[in-house]
């Protein structure tokens, strides 16, 4: 029962009760998502494989030059809600300093499974480095169970792939890292994991040692004031871990935000993370 209640993120919020927070955080990406839309160089629903879920939005700088670089944005849900179509909101600021952003769609749960949801998001780094030779650099960027997919494409062994993508940076908002915890809560009845993917989809226990390439890839992970224990432990103990295998780690504790609003803030020009 702790489990449970470590693990619901929306019963953290001080804003509004448990539903409410989820209905707004909803209405507020998917209305950002809109004006996104409505105001940038966009290519929508770009397949980079042949399931449903494999399609990617891309927003283009609004005027860019020969190259730029990329946020690649990974959406939360707990692997079984959301998709890209709510995943554009923070574009408006990004593009305007001449920033692309791409939103990951994937299988979400139950259709897709948690190492084929891993697989895909990596693809799709693939993808991006094989058609866009105009991008400069590459940055993560994910939410909650999207902090937890960006973690494992840190995690990746690129010879694969046949792409060696120059990824400079990622920022892990509110994640987790750990999966067995969740095995014991609600979260696994739709994903269905066993103690094995758990394990072989954690990113704590798959941290690479820092290769030259690494080291170059500054790593923020950010927590909420009004995220729960569990949550915050999960991102300390990542960020203690990658620093002991010898990547360029910071954490960031935000004062006053929860769950929902830490990553809904991308939309403001003037938000911290916006601006790092």
């Amino acid at each position: 029962q702790e489990l449970e209640q470590q693990y619901s993120p929306s019963r953290w919020s001080p804003r509004m009760g448990p539903d409410e927070v989820i209905q707004a955080h909803l209405a507020a990406t998917a209305a950002g998502t809109q004006r996104a839309r409505a105001g940038s160089r966009t290519s929508l629903h770009v397949p980079y494989g042949d399931r449903d879920g494999e399609k990617l939005d891309i927003y283009l700088p609004t005027d860019p030059s020969e190259t730029f670089p990329v946020l690649v944005y990974i959406h939360g849900g707990y692997w079984q809600c959301l998709s890209k179509d709510e995943s554009g909101f923070a574009a408006p600021s990004l593009v305007s300093q001449g920033v692309g952003l791409v939103a990951v769609g994937y299988d979400i749960a139950p259709k897709g499974h948690m190492d084929a949801m891993v697989l895909q998001v990596r693809r799709s780094i693939a993808f991006l480095v094989e058609r866009y030779n105009r991008i400069r650099g590459i940055y993560l960027c994910g939410h909650s169970a999207g902090a937890h997919l960006a973690a494992m494409v840190l995690s990746t062994d690129w010879t694969e792939y046949g792409v060696m993508p120059d990824i400079k940076g990622a920022v892990l908002v509110s994640g987790v890292y750990d999966l067995e915890p969740i095995l014991h809560t609600y979260v696994n009845d739709a994903l269905n994991m066993t103690r094995e993917v758990a394990q072989r989809n954690s990113p704590l226990l798959h941290i690479a040692l820092a290769a030259p390439a690494a080291a170059a890839c500054k790593v923020l992970v950010a927590v909420a004031q009004h995220d729960s224990p569990e949550f915050r432990r999960q991102s300390r103990e990542y960020v203690l871990a990658l620093r002991a295998a010898g990547w360029s780690v910071s954490m960031l504790d935000l004062a006053g935000v929860d769950h929902f609003d830490i990553v809904e803030k991308l939309s403001e020009d003037s938000y911290i993370l916006t601006q790092v």
